[in-house]
């Protein structure tokens, strides 16, 4: 999820077509990165991305892709349908993500736009007069208000272990990566993680939070993330399975 260099040339990158077993053919592009140390396969919005190490040969890239077919597949049965974006006008019978759960939407009328967590529900408060882009720019500062209230009950249970401390920390909706520490400790987390359930949020942050000790994705660095979230894996298994329709969900339901 973190690398801090920054190569002095970038190939450009190639498309080539992939026949699943499906019968469907896609196309793939194929990235070099001076910066990868393996090769990994992202969907993002059916966009199907492979970057490689620049020593990985093209037999082994083929048969890296050939053996992920199938998971390739299911991803791209997620791709949203961007035509079925859901109005929030007042009376609409809609179930909004928060923490794993989908949680029924109410309504109120209010001088002011904003959303919040009552009772079990998403109460989204309004003016008579309120557009669909305010109602949308609520929910986003509701989720981020969410987000920050979790991570503000997590982080003091790791802060006193670690050498230094994020110097700020940012929510935003991230194409790829699910979070990021930049050279400078700058924090940066994926939005749509407050929308799946809390464990994979949590480990997330974790995983941010130890390239404070080691700038790479080593054995040791690993050992850190694992004395801290033993499960680890599990989490990084449910984010390959559901991080797709997360992202997009939260694409579709916020500016």
């Amino acid at each position: 999820m973190f690398s801090f260099l920054k190569p002095a040339t970038r190939p450009e990158p190639e498309t080539r077509p992939l026949r699943l077993a499906t019968g469907e053919t896609v196309e793939i592009t194929w990235v070099r990165d001076a910066r990868a140390r393996r090769l990994r396969l992202i969907v993002n919005d059916g966009v199907v991305r492979l970057t490689l190490p620049h020593a990985a040969s093209i037999r082994l890239a083929e048969a890296f892709l050939f053996e992920n077919r199938a998971w390739l597949a299911k991803q791209l049965l997620k791709r949203p349908r961007r035509e079925h974006k859901p109005p929030f006008g007042r009376g609409s019978d809609l179930h909004l993500p928060l923490r794993g759960e989908a949680l029924p939407l109410g309504w109120r009328d209010g001088r002011y736009a904003r959303a919040d967590l009552d009772g079990g529900a998403i109460i989204l408060t309004l003016p008579e007069s309120a557009s669909d882009t305010q109602a949308r720019r609520a929910l986003k500062e509701f989720y981020l208000g969410q987000a920050r209230a979790d991570i503000g009950r997590w982080l003091p249970k790791y802060l006193p272990a670690l050498p230094g401390t994020p110097t700020s920390l940012k929510l935003r909706a991230l194409s790829s990566l699910w979070g990021s520490l930049s050279p400078n400790d700058d924090l940066s987390l994926d939005l749509s993680l407050v929308l799946g359930r809390p464990s994979a949020f949590e480990y997330v942050l974790v995983h941010e939070l130890c390239h404070l000790i080691h700038r790479n994705h080593s054995r040791r660095f690993w050992r850190e993330v694992e004395a801290r979230w033993p499960q680890w894996r599990d989490e990084r298994d449910y984010l390959h399975g559901e991080g797709l329709a997360l992202k997009s969900e939260l694409k579709r339901l916020i500016p």
